[in-house]
Parts: structure tokens; sequence; C-alpha cells
């Protein structure tokens, strides 16, 4: 019997059998068939637990949410401390906790001006999208082809074919997609003069993480520049400390009119999210205070948690456990690719930010697998089943980044059989 307190599961597969029933049928199907019966259960740390007890390493972080770990204690104790004297508090009225957060955020923000909040991260970019349109008074949106910016009605707009038609959310007459590290395309794209945002993640991470080439971030910052466009940074999942710098941005040296955040930034103790805005961008905030309304975003108790988040992030031993672990990946990945040469063929890399990549059309989803059976979750990227997602925490210790590592090289025998056997079975 599993009794979590208000309620009970009879078995694993009784779960199992209801979240078919109940939640999400095809999501569910969807792993079981992959070979992965994943429900997790404990979790602490860096590692998670299944409802069988079996203990994984967790370097899905769902999306870097899990940075400093699962219920980090610090964080835990800085929520529970909050519960003493705040709740969700007022959207309407002026707040000490959001106030507090916006001022961190900008503090370590450079040419932002005002902070926006919402409950997760597609809000963000609804935010961000509609700060672009009123300044610039137009309406089209240019984003990356496979890029992923969330899945609401504006956000998923700007999304991979596969999250809009279904929906029947798409829109190429004011939704325009380029090919990454194509500024001809871009160009193209912008020149009419009638786009309001270009808006990507700075590495994109649904896409498996491909590497922005040398001065493309800027030469697209020119563009934008050039056409009166907006720059929307998406730093949802390479922010706050993943490529050694705050944001991604800093790191390739651009300055975006408007960047979002969210995931980590309370580490998964309370959702929130933050849309930053320059002084241009952020107009709206003197004409219409109350143009964008949201009762759950910037709840008061995010905004402490995410505070600490801050704090932590900013810490020198952070940095400097971010720049050691950096390098003890880039030098491990270095040396599996010279033990597994036939089938690991590629590493991208930025901080901890980590695609792997593999020989074979679904290399990614093998490798994922076999970890799974070896003690460590890594989830392969949707949009390109060749990458795996590899996204070690900030916070790892050298002794797990070993065992990592140990786990990895013992799972590529069967990663290599399951990659063969998917082969002979097309």
């Amino acid at each position: 019997m599993f009794d979590y307190g208000g309620f009970k599961f009879s078995s694993k597969a009784e779960m199992i059998e209801k979240s078919i029933k109940y939640w999400n049928p095809q999501k569910t199907k969807f792993w079981a068939k992959a070979g992965i019966d994943l429900v997790i259960d404990k979790r602490e740390g860096y590692f998670i637990y299944d409802m069988d007890g079996r203990r994984l390493i967790d370097l899905h972080l769902n999306g870097g949410t899990y940075n400093l770990g699962h219920r980090n204690a610090e964080l835990v104790d800085t929520l529970k401390n909050a519960l003493d004297h705040f709740d969700m508090g007022n959207h309407w009225f002026p707040s000490v906790a959001r106030t507090a957060l916006a001022e961190s955020l900008i503090n370590i923000s450079p040419g932002m001006t005002y902070a926006v909040f919402g409950a997760g991260g597609a809000e963000a970019v609804e935010i961000a999208l509609k700060s672009a349109r009123y300044a610039t008074k137009r309406r089209k949106i240019v984003s990356i082809i496979k890029g992923y910016h969330g899945h609401s009605g504006l956000s998923v707009a700007t999304g991979d074919d596969r999250f809009t038609k279904i929906f029947l959310a798409d829109q190429p007459d004011v939704f325009i997609q380029v090919p990454f590290n194509d500024l001809d395309a871009l160009e193209n794209a912008l020149k009419v003069g009638d786009v309001a945002a270009l808006i990507m993640e700075t590495i994109p991470a649904t896409y498996g993480f491909p590497m922005p080439a040398d001065g493309y971030l800027a030469a697209c910052k020119t563009l934008c520049e050039k056409y009166g466009t907006m720059y929307i940074a998406d730093e949802v999942q390479t922010g706050l400390m993943r490529t050694g710098h705050m944001w991604g941005w800093q790191s390739y040296g651009i300055q975006p009119d408007i960047m979002v955040t969210a995931k980590g930034l309370t580490g998964g103790i309370y959702p929130i999210s933050a849309c930053l805005l320059n002084e241009r961008t952020g107009g709206w905030l003197h004409e219409d205070g109350a143009a964008h309304i949201s009762t759950t975003g910037g709840a008061e108790l995010g905004c402490i948690v995410a505070h600490k988040m801050i704090e932590i992030l900013q810490r020198p031993e952070t940095i400097a456990n971010v720049h050691s672990v950096t390098n003890f990946f880039k030098d491990g990945m270095a040396e599996m690719m010279k033990r597994h040469g036939d089938i690991f063929t590629g590493v991208r890399q930025r901080g901890l930010i980590l695609g792997l990549e593999y020989a074979k059309p679904e290399g990614a989803v093998a490798v994922s697998r076999a970890l799974y059976e070896n003690g460590v979750w890594a989830i392969f990227s949707s949009l390109d089943k060749r990458v795996l997602q590899w996204k070690p925490g900030v916070l790892l210790s050298p002794e797990l980044c070993t065992e990592i590592l140990e786990r990895y090289d013992a799972a590529m025998p069967r990663a290599r059989e399951l990659m063969f056997a998917n082969e002979k079975a097309k």
C-alpha cells in the first residue's frame, strides 16, 4: 500500500492505470512503450526515487527547475518561514515581496528596468510578446524553427508545428519561423519592417541545444536594431547560472530588450516566472498597469523563495562549483567519446548545458532508456531525438559527478544494443 495521507494506491500498477484513465492517456502509455516505467515518489537533492524504491540520479531536472536539487533545504526552510507571515498576496496592490524580488532581478540583469511576474514560463512569454507589440505597434513575431516557448495561446504559436497544429494555433501570417544560425533568413523576415519581436532561447533546449555560431546572437541583435524589432531572450532553461553566467545572453555579450525566466527561479518549490523589460518595452506600465493581470503571477510566497534562490546563485562557492562541474563533464565526455565513438558522436556544451549527439536518428531515446536502467535519468530532445539533454545541477558534488560518469560508461553497451535493435525492427 502506498499511503500519501490524503490519498493512497494499492500498487504502482493501479496508479498507472488511473493515470491513463483520469490524467493523460497518451503520455502515460508513451513512457511505458519506451520501457521507462518511472513514477516519481520520494525526491531529495539530485536523487529521485521510483514508487518501487529504485534510486535515479536526476540529470533532466525538469528543464533546469531543480538546479539546486529537489527540495533544497534552504529553499524549503525559506518557504516554511514565509508561511508564518505571507500567502499569495493580492495582485492589485504594491507588495513588499514582489518589490524585493523585482529589485533583485533588475540588479542582476543589466539593461532591464521592470520585472513583471507570471506563474509559469508560458505566461512570462505572453507578457514579453505583448510588451514588444506595445512598444513597436506591430503584430508579427519571428521565432526559430523547432523552437519552444510554452503552450499558452500566444507562446505556443511561436513553437514547432507539433505543438501548434493540434490546437489550430498555427498563424503563419503573424508568427514567422526561420532556421537557427541563418542570418540571411532572419534578415529577409525582418526587412519588411513589420515585425514586433524576435524571440529565441539563447540555446534552444527542445531542439537539442544547438550552439549559436560565433557572432550569431550579436548579429541577430544588430538586425533587430536595424529594423526596429525587439529582441526577446528566452532564458527559462539557459538562465540562472547554467551557462556560467547568471543569464545566457551575458555569456554571449548581447543585450536583449526583453527577457523571460521561470523554471529554476524557485527551485521547484513554488511556481513563479518573470518577464524583465527595458524602459521602452515596459512603457505600458505607466499607461495602464492593469493591462496584464495575473492572480497567481508573482505570488508573494514564490517571490520570497526566488529572492533566496538569487542569493544562493550569487555565492562565490556556487559560481566556483558551476565552473568545476562544467570542466569535469567537458573532460569526462571527451573521454567517453573516445571509448564509445561508434555511437556517441558529439558534445554541444556551454557551461552546464550539454547536448550529447548519437549516431542513429533516435539514438538518444536508446541512451535515455539505457541510462534509466543504470540509475540515471536524462531525457532525449523531443524535436531532435539524436540528442540527449544532459543537465548537471549547479551544486553537484565531485563524488556524484564521478558516479554519474561511471554509470554513463556502464550504460553504453546497453545503449548500443538498443540502438541496433531499434534499427533492425524498422
